[in-house]
């Protein structure tokens, strides 16, 4: 006689050692003991886990006490957000979700707030390229650069022309333009001394996406720059050091949010922003991101292997697409560069850091080990290519 052992005591435990013992099979049911996960991962033989690896918490993929490595999880209906966010997600293996006869129409009734990252949601609000269409008419994207690491507003200004911006300018500090200038033929280049000056460049109604924030430096030149462009009410993606520089006054920056705005911070970033007790953000990553984009009145995408997308109105989206190779340096200023070249062709906030989000993940993963963050802008064609024959 075989014999197998099913772990956990719930429903689905119980459940399937009675399916087993019907089929003729000698079954154990063990108890979720810490103890017992240890030595089930650390035994050579593999573990299939059903709806969800035992000790990974479905709503946010942490771990409760231990959990086991599963090689496939089985689910049903549709993925749960623990099977997406880490560390859930590296547990879950490969997961497959089964058909046990629920209908679609159960959604209606369930109402859900949370989605897996993906064309199918947003593709349809896609920027589509008419017969007609002309630079102009495909918006006019604006990167603050800094005065040093001139590298990422390039990096950005380059995401944003693949991203279909009909224009891109980077405004810079008068001895860094030539540094500038000095790069790609086809970016535009401005002279921006300070807070006013840069302003009057927004003012410009032809200019309607504005990016502040990689390698700028946490700098009070950087804070002006931020305000500029919020109270310019022009789309905004703030990132990296725009974020940083209010860590100390965070409702400064929120007041001034009075149009389609994205903060795309990492962990770091995320905690100086939103630290207890001054707006008491705590918890799972999901509902991190709920709490921060709800009190900041921005879309809030926050970075990881796990990347979560928040709207002010609680919508959420994991995504689950983004390769280990996106770990080096600059890849963060052409995720910024895809969603400010998205906003310029008048894409809603959400939607375009979503999409950016997505674009940005399936070009890293086509370019495959090797990759550097120039490669993705590169690599975007073909993925937007594919897209076109879906749309």
């Amino acid at each position: 006689m075989k014999k197998i052992g099913v772990i956990g005591g719930g429903a689905w435990g119980t459940g399937l050692a009675m399916v087993g013992r019907r089929a003729g099979l000698e079954v154990t049911l063990w108890a979720l003991e810490p103890e017992v996960a240890e030595a089930v991962n650390q035994s050579p033989r593999q573990c299939v886990a059903v709806d969800i690896p035992s000790g990974v918490h479905g709503d946010t993929g942490e771990v409760l006490g231990g959990a086991f490595n599963a090689c496939v999880t089985v689910t049903f209906f549709r993925p749960k957000p623990g099977h997406l966010l880490l560390p859930g997600r590296s547990l879950s293996g490969e997961v497959a979700v089964a058909d046990i006869g629920i209908p679609d129409s159960v959604l209606a009734g369930v109402n859900p707030r949370t989605f897996v990252n993906g064309p199918c949601l947003w593709l349809r609000s896609f920027p589509r390229l008419e017969i007609d269409s002309h630079k102009y008419s495909r918006g006019h994207a604006v990167v603050a650069g800094g005065p040093e690491m001139t590298g990422a507003a390039r990096l950005a200004s380059t995401a944003a022309r693949r991203a279909g911006a009909g224009l891109v300018t980077i405004a810079a500090p008068p001895e860094a333009v030539p540094v500038y200038a000095a790069g790609a033929p086809g970016t535009l280049y401005a002279s921006a001394a300070g807070q006013e000056a840069f302003a009057q460049l927004l003012s410009d109604p032809r200019k309607n996406a504005v990016l502040v924030g990689p390698g700028c430096g946490v700098t009070e030149t950087t804070r002006h720059f931020v305000l500029a462009a919020l109270q310019a009410e022009k789309s905004c993606v703030l990132d990296a050091d725009a974020l940083t520089v209010f860590s100390q006054d965070p409702k400064a920056m929120f007041s001034e949010i009075n149009a389609p705005t994205v903060l795309t911070p990492h962990e770091g970033e995320f905690a100086r922003l939103f630290a207890p007790p001054l707006f008491g953000v705590e918890g799972d990553k999901l509902s991190r991101a709920r709490a921060a984009a709800g009190q900041s009145g921005a879309v809030v995408l926050l970075k990881g292997a796990d990347t979560v997308i928040a709207s002010p109105e609680g919508k959420a989206v994991i995504n689950d697409n983004a390769p280990p190779e996106l770990a080096t340096a600059g890849t963060g200023d052409v995720l910024a560069g895809f969603i400010l070249g998205l906003l310029a062709q008048g894409m809603d906030a959400f939607d375009a850091a979503c999409a950016g989000a997505w674009l940005h993940g399936a070009a890293a993963a086509r370019y495959g080990p090797g990759l550097i963050a120039e490669d993705i802008s590169e690599t975007l064609p073909g993925v937007l290519r594919s897209l076109k024959e879906k749309q």
